[in-house]
């Protein structure tokens, strides 16, 4: 292994600091202090020298797999694999002839299908929302307009009944689940599913809890195996995110049950909740157990991450120290975004959008999946949300597909990457449909087919 050269990251930038860390490793191969055939440092070990979490390490490392600059061998750690040429002196010509970038198709999983989202309606909402007054010392709990278009967006699309004192508007999914964490007992645990959601593991340790990895079946979370002396059970009941399994009705009840005789909280992320297409809707775990769960939502898929915003249905003791907490120190999510969702509620518009994206990702799916049959690949967690896991067998033939898939423009996230424990559990792609165009997926599919088939 060689040593990594000084690799600055600035705390203080907007950019994230994993994507700091692959324009940086960039930067010292293309000076030629890393070469190919060098080996990179662990992603625990790269980590720990940078003083970052292992998350920020392990998304650099993966965009770099994805992008074929380095290359992952099993048993043996990640390998440079190459580095741009220098350029090439220009030539005396009017105008140096450049060969084209791959164009890249962006199948990751996790983001919002755009190309459905009204312009004309998107505008109307944002010119309402800057038409009301500025608000002089806004409400913690957030905007009353977008509490009750939350409450009714609850009652309407996922069969939860909640007056607007129950919602607290949040800055999203992932600071929902450390404002919680940081409510919790000093030294607490908190059992996360694995593979799970890295954001919310990110906001739970930056509150100073232990994560506790738990296991997931085709049923979801498998609540047999939760350990007793939790504080709370983080989980993604309606899809799980990645493997895509819906929480089994008869785990639902075990679970809240749990929850009830030992005195833990159930953190409730409702990812993927609104959009479903070949099955009945399960009843949420908030509705089960109002007095032990905490449901949280977000804009960010259905709509855009522009927004900012998501919600935060609890009990009213939690609710409560949450509101003490933000009143304490300050702190509230944005209203400007809050106001844009309230106008979009009021006018019909969002209901209008969630008819047409789940028409939209329903055909989207079905076309995808026709692409993985091709290949003679198999795919799990089709039933609902926007992706899809295609298993591969090993780790070295998922490096082989994305580098492959990068070669072609296509951007493709590892299933790998999702894991607490480690990576060998699980190799495959977390293959999403939402973020392209129609005409981008419609390009893109016969590519994977062709780069599963190889793989």
């Amino acid at each position: 292994m060689v040593d990594i050269p000084p690799l600055p990251l600035d705390r203080t930038s907007r950019v994230p600091l994993s994507v700091q860390l692959a324009d940086a490793l960039r930067a010292v191969t293309a000076q030629g202090s890393l070469r190919a055939g060098d080996r990179l440092p662990s992603t625990r070990e790269l980590a720990t020298v940078l003083a970052v979490s292992r998350t920020v390490t392990a998304a650099a490392y993966d965009q770099l797999l994805a992008e074929g600059w380095v290359q992952g061998r099993r048993g043996a750690g990640t390998f440079v694999v190459g580095a741009p040429s220098p350029p090439a002196p220009a030539a005396a010509t009017p105008a140096t002839v450049r060969s084209p970038a791959p164009v890249v198709v962006d199948l990751r999983a996790g983001r919002p299908c755009l190309e459905v989202l009204d312009r004309a309606a998107w505008r109307r909402a944002w010119r309402a929302a800057g038409d009301e007054e500025p608000d002089g010392w806004p409400d913690p709990a957030g905007a009353p307009g977008y509490r009750a278009a939350v409450v009714e967006h609850l009652l309407r699309h996922r069969g939860l009944p909640a007056a607007a004192e129950d919602v607290l508007a949040t800055a999203g999914t992932s600071a929902a689940v450390g404002e919680v964490a940081r409510l919790l007992p000093a030294g607490s645990r908190v059992g996360v599913e694995d593979p799970g959601y890295q954001r919310a593991v990110g906001a739970l340790r930056d509150a100073q809890v232990e994560v506790v990895p738990l296991p997931v079946d085709a049923d979801g979370l498998v609540v047999a195996a939760v350990p007793r002396g939790l504080a709370a059970v983080y989980c993604t009941p309606a899809h799980q995110w990645p493997l895509g399994a819906r929480l089994a009705a008869p785990r639902r009840t075990a679970l809240v049950t749990r929850a009830r005789a030992e005195g833990f909280w159930v953190i409730e992320d409702d990812y993927d909740g609104e959009l479903r297409y070949d099955v009945a809707p399960l009843p949420l775990l908030a509705a089960l157990a109002p007095d032990v769960v905490v449901h949280l939502g977000t804009t960010s898929k259905v709509l855009s991450p522009t927004l900012g915003v998501g919600w935060l249905v609890a009990p009213p003791v939690l609710r409560d120290g949450l509101l003490a907490r933000r009143t304490a120190t300050g702190t509230r999510p944005a209203r400007a975004g809050q106001r844009v969702v309230a106008a979009l509620a009021a006018s019909g518009d969002l209901s209008r959008h969630l008819r047409r994206l789940r028409r939209e990702l329903h055909a989207r799916r079905d076309e995808v999946l026709a692409a993985v049959t091709a290949a003679g690949r198999s795919a799990l967690g089709d039933a609902a949300g926007a992706h899809v896991v295609v298993p591969l067998p090993d780790l070295a033939t998922e490096a082989a597909v994305l580098a492959a898939a990068a070669a072609r423009g296509l951007a493709l996230d590892p299933l790998s990457r999702h894991w607490l424990g480690p990576a060998e559990n699980g190799s495959g792609l977390v293959l999403g449909w939402a973020a392209p165009t129609r005409a981008e997926l419609t390009r893109a599919l016969p590519e994977l087919t062709e780069l599963l088939r190889g793989g």
